[in-house]
């Protein structure tokens, strides 16, 4: 079994590695639906919703949409798929509504607060993210995940986006650590893995899918593994 007991410093990814996006998004559409009285199956909404908001962050992590469109095609797409009629102009409030109520909910993954007890007091803990900076800092303090981090670098901050190495070198700038002592952890194989790999970081999949992927990579299937190695 691979040891990385010799690292001092370990980035974490938040959305879909500590704080479980897809449940919290889905307690938030739930509350959106029910104050519009839209009458749409909330399972229904997120069997299409969940792909095809991985789909433009992928296209958004590479620069090739703005925000505005991430914001807008996700949920476009999804009413187009359901054959919900629905203006453009309700479809923006709603987008607004969605990240004024995200942070509201802040389910983390099985044993997250336990893996950071774990781990503060051998390691310093920082965050990587390319969420949206105002979002981010209301899930993390919402979570009560602030006081276990050193450092939280987000996407605006840096001027890039995970995979871009600039942001890795921004966050361990930031941070005072050299790359041979730092570790990522992420659930995003090309943002979070390949990202760190090409800025020169090692990386711990977090592959909670089961996703089959071709790079030789340590893989964890629930956080707690994490105290194995660490």
């Amino acid at each position: 079994m691979q040891n990385f007991k010799h690292k001092k410093h370990l980035f974490f990814d938040l959305d879909h590695t500590l704080w479980d996006f897809d449940k919290n998004s889905a307690f938030a559409f739930e509350a959106i639906f029910k104050e519009r009285d839209f009458n749409i199956s909330l399972d229904d909404f997120l069997k299409i919703y969940i792909p095809r908001n991985q789909h433009y962050w992928k296209l958004y992590q590479v620069n090739q949409i703005s925000h505005e469109d991430l914001r807008y095609f996700r949920l476009k797409d999804v009413f187009d798929a359901l054959q919900f009629k629905v203006s453009d102009a309700i479809i923006h409030e709603i987008s607004e509504d969605y990240i004024n109520y995200l942070p509201n909910n802040n389910h983390l993954f099985e044993g997250a607060i336990e893996l950071l007890d774990y781990l503060q007091p051998k390691y310093k803990l920082h965050i990587i993210t390319n969420g949206f900076a105002s979002v981010q800092t209301k899930k993390i303090v919402n979570a009560n995940l602030d006081s276990y981090f050193e450092t939280i670098t987000n996407s605006e901050m840096a001027g890039v986006k995970k995979p871009h190495p600039t942001i890795f070198d921004f966050a361990l700038s930031l941070a005072n650590a050299s790359k041979e002592e730092s570790l990522m952890i992420g659930d995003s194989f090309e943002a979070d893995i390949i990202g760190a790999q090409e800025a020169g970081i090692e990386a711990i999949f977090f592959n909670e899918q089961n996703i089959e992927v071709e790079n030789q990579v340590y893989q964890i299937k629930h956080l707690l593994d994490l105290k194995n190695i660490l």
